[in-house]
């Protein structure tokens, strides 16, 4: 099975990384998980779920258990992971907190997912983040520039509306639905577009 790498940094939004995992872990793929300490706190006050930050209890934050989720501290940079040679389908950091879209962007490696991310971009290997802020500094927007600049796909959790939602699990599906497409993975989470009402230039 293909490898995907998922890194859940600390940005508000960790719901969007809890139901990619759940759509993933259903697909036939290996993903390697890594949470950073700040995304713990997050989890826990979001979310209510107090994870072991040693073995962390992923049965827990999915709602089930799964055998094809390998967790690794986000301090562990020696990990399978952090090895160029280990083959990855592709990363995906959600949501990617500006500390870490930032160091990213600067070459900087202080961790696992960070180093992971290094990686990805420096084998030319699909690299996706997921950035959960408003509004956005110049900094920001600069970073997400070299990111983009280097092959680094910036998904922004912005969720649209044309799909009529109804509620905010249909938000966090249409984020996750953008994140899959992506990655090239199928899903039904949200109908295909076919086309809709034409409106008039005037009407506009």
């Amino acid at each position: 099975m293909e490898n995907i790498i998922v890194g859940i940094t600390g940005a508000s939004g960790v719901v969007y990384a809890q139901r990619l995992l759940q759509v993933l872990c259903r697909k036939e793929y290996n993903i390697h998980l890594s949470i950073s300490d700040a995304a713990f706190l997050v989890i826990k006050h979001e979310l209510g779920i107090d994870l072991n930050r040693s073995q962390s209890n992923i049965g827990e934050f999915l709602g089930y258990s799964t055998d094809n989720i390998i967790y690794y501290n986000n301090s562990d940079i020696g990990a399978t992971i952090a090895s160029s040679r280990y083959p990855i389908k592709a990363m995906v950091i959600v949501p990617c907190s500006m500390n870490t879209l930032c160091s990213i962007a600067h070459g900087i490696s202080n961790n696992l997912i960070q180093r992971a991310a290094s990686i990805a971009l420096k084998e030319g290997r699909k690299l996706v983040v997921v950035p959960r802020e408003t509004p956005l500094s110049p900094i920001h927007l600069e970073a997400m520039q070299k990111l983009s600049s280097a092959g680094t796909c910036i998904l922004p959790a912005m969720p649209g509306f044309y799909h009529n939602p109804k509620t905010i699990a249909d938000q966090v599906d249409f984020i996750v639905a953008k994140i899959l497409d992506v990655l090239n993975i199928t899903h039904t989470l949200v109908p295909e577009w076919h086309g809709g009402e034409i409106l008039n230039i005037e009407d506009l």
